[in-house]
């Protein structure tokens, strides 16, 4: 069965940046769209990013526009969201979510991002 792994959280200081990394493992995922997902203590999950495998069009909340960015590496089955100037409210569970072409989702188990000096 295909699961999505995602890797890349840990600690850093404000302003600092990181990349989480979203991988497919078990085979590959064929699919529609991949999406970032993140879920505070006390809050709701909500997405954050989004890509289209078609034509990599892109969607990001605006709380992270221009801060973040997100891209796919077909080749390695892999969706990237690069986060810079991060944030102490970027502090989260990130998780990935794809959509696939049999009209299923998939999750991921998240990856803790904690955004403190």
């Amino acid at each position: 069965q295909v699961q999505l792994v995602e890797s890349g959280g840990g600690l850093v200081q404000p302003g600092n940046s990181l990349t989480l990394s979203c991988a497919a493992s078990g085979g590959t995922l064929d699919y529609y769209s991949i999406g970032w997902f993140r879920q505070a203590p006390g809050k709701e999950r909500e997405e954050v990013s989004c890509i289209s495998h078609s034509d990599n069009s892109t969607y990001y909340a605006d709380s992270v526009k221009g801060r973040f960015t997100i891209s796919g590496d077909n080749a390695k089955n892999t969706v990237y969201l690069q986060m810079n100037d991060l944030k102490p409210e970027d502090t989260a569970v990130y998780y990935c979510k794809g959509f696939g072409l049999d009209y299923r989702d998939y999750w991921g188990q998240g990856t803790q991002v904690t955004v403190s000096s």
